[in-house]
């Protein structure tokens, strides 16, 4: 058996690994921002090959209740961890 001592980050280093899990977490935010519009530019382009616009809508509130789900989910793991990080 093989034991690594791994001494406790110093508050500042803490803060900085806070720092980086925000950085990431606004990084995957973007990215199912930009995964919304990618398919309300496919629901446009829908439209004009023959989609009635009240499927769109509805199509287009299902979308934003997914994105909204996913950017809280995003939200309470990223608390999360940043609590878990200030925790000595």
């Amino acid at each position: 058996m093989i034991r690594l001592n791994i001494p406790v980050p110093t508050e500042e280093r803490r803060r900085d690994l806070v720092k980086q899990c925000n950085k990431i977490a606004e990084k995957a935010k973007v990215e199912v921002r930009n995964v919304r519009g990618d398919i309300k530019d496919k629901l446009k382009k829908a439209i004009k090959d023959g989609l009635s616009e009240d499927n769109e809508k509805d199509a287009e509130l299902e979308l934003q209740k997914l994105h909204d789900k996913y950017i809280k989910k995003l939200d309470a793991l990223i608390e999360a961890k940043n609590k878990e990080i200030m925790t000595i």
